[in-house]
């Protein structure tokens, strides 16, 4: 067996016991893309895994993170990366984590053979992930974040930049989709966002028990909420209202998935079932988040296996039919309340990370873009991050 056989079969090992949900979606996509996906999903995951190590200091994980995004771009080695990040691992990682550190050298090495477009793709992702997550980790608390705009620049660069990436992928493999780039890049990161915020609002309170809240201060002090003295064992109606507007929010976002996916030519539909899981399961949780607001842990509003199963069934049903696809949705969202069409929010995109200090990680600009609404990812984390799916 070849070295690039060896890497591929150890990515396909590997990636059950890192990710249920992406070890279901991935292999509908068509051959040619499931490497790469594979690829990109796990260099998120080994960023996520240096992110999420408590025995790191702020600057020792920006520190391995710069290392990191400059063994994926090719500019450093990985080898003695992975070294010295394994000795610094505590038993907060995962053994399956611990283990995809020690091979990444493997997955860098089938991303570094890709074609040169998805190969940028994806160190795109990686650097834009390892540049952003920093700055909200180290900000992290109870108190939530300050603004709703502050939400979304997190979505971007935990999720957004993903999508973003998915889309460069798909376009490669296909010129029909290529023919679509410009509006499926218009939507990618609102996909990703409605992912990330339908796990955001599932694990509040697992989020908040790590000393974390994503929540927006500004939305919830509208309700006369302070983020800091929440408490699930004492439910505010105030704090209900709050979430119902980001339910509201993330259900906009995913009618963007869906117009996202629509897009994808009928006859893909590996990439359409690859998409369409992950939106249903997310507005199946939203549903039992919005029917259940006083709900106290992730596992109370997790979709039952019986409903991941007939989501599957029902999607492979009209994964053809855009007009049934549509309709599906509609019927899975009914209830659910629905906020205006949310504007599209990335930071401004920067090369790199100065070498001398976080704060510099705040300084970025934003420029922003009204989504489209209803014309036209990221993807089960139990930390959740790179990997927004709702099916943990």
């Amino acid at each position: 067996m070849d070295s690039v056989t060896s890497d591929e079969v150890y990515q396909d090992r590997i990636l059950p016991h890192v990710s249920r949900t992406f070890a279901l979606t991935i292999p509908q996509l068509p051959p040619a893309l499931r490497t790469a996906v594979t690829s990109a999903y796990l260099l998120c995951r080994i960023a996520d895994t240096i992110e999420d190590e408590p025995a790191l200091s702020a600057a020792e994980t920006l520190a391995f993170l710069q290392r990191f995004k400059a063994a994926v771009s090719g500019s450093a080695e990985s080898a003695p990366l992975a070294l010295d990040l394994e000795r610094r691992l505590t038993e907060r990682t995962l053994p399956e984590e611990r283990d995809l550190v020690n091979n990444m050298e493997r997955v860098i090495r089938m991303t570094a053979a890709l074609n040169e477009r998805p190969r940028a793709a994806i160190q795109r992702c990686v650097e834009l992930m390892c540049y952003g997550m920093p700055h909200f980790q180290h900000n992290a608390s109870v108190r939530g974040l300050a603004r709703a705009s502050d939400l979304d620049d997190y979505c971007y660069y935990v999720a957004g930049v993903v999508g973003e990436m998915l889309t460069e992928l798909f376009c490669d493999y296909s010129p029909d989709i290529a023919q679509q780039r410009a509006s499926l890049q218009s939507l990618a990161a609102s996909f990703a966002q409605g992912l990330q915020m339908t796990n955001i609002l599932k694990d509040v309170w697992e989020d908040r028990s790590r000393g974390a809240c994503w929540l927006p201060q500004d939305v919830f002090a509208r309700h006369g909420v302070d983020l800091a003295h929440l408490s699930p064992e004492h439910y505010d109606a105030g704090f209900g209202a709050g979430m119902g507007e980001l339910i509201g929010v993330a259900h906009a976002h995913l009618r963007n998935a869906l117009a996202f996916t629509l897009l994808i030519p009928a006859r893909e539909s590996g990439i359409r079932r690859f998409c369409l899981w992950a939106i249903g399961l997310a507005v199946l949780t939203l549903r039992k988040i919005h029917r259940n607001p006083r709900f106290t842990s992730g596992s109370q509003v997790k979709v039952s296996r019986t409903a991941v199963a007939m989501t599957r069934i029902l999607t492979n049903l009209t994964v053809r039919s855009n007009a049934l696809l549509t309709l599906l949705f509609k019927l899975a969202a009914h209830g659910l309340p629905l906020a205006r069409p949310p504007e599209l929010r990335r930071p401004g995109l920067t090369p790199a990370v100065p070498e001398h200090g976080l704060e510099a990680i705040a300084l970025y600009s934003r420029h922003a873009g009204r989504a489209q609404p209803e014309t036209g990812m990221q993807l089960e984390r139990a930390r959740r991050r790179s990997d927004g799916s709702p099916a943990a």
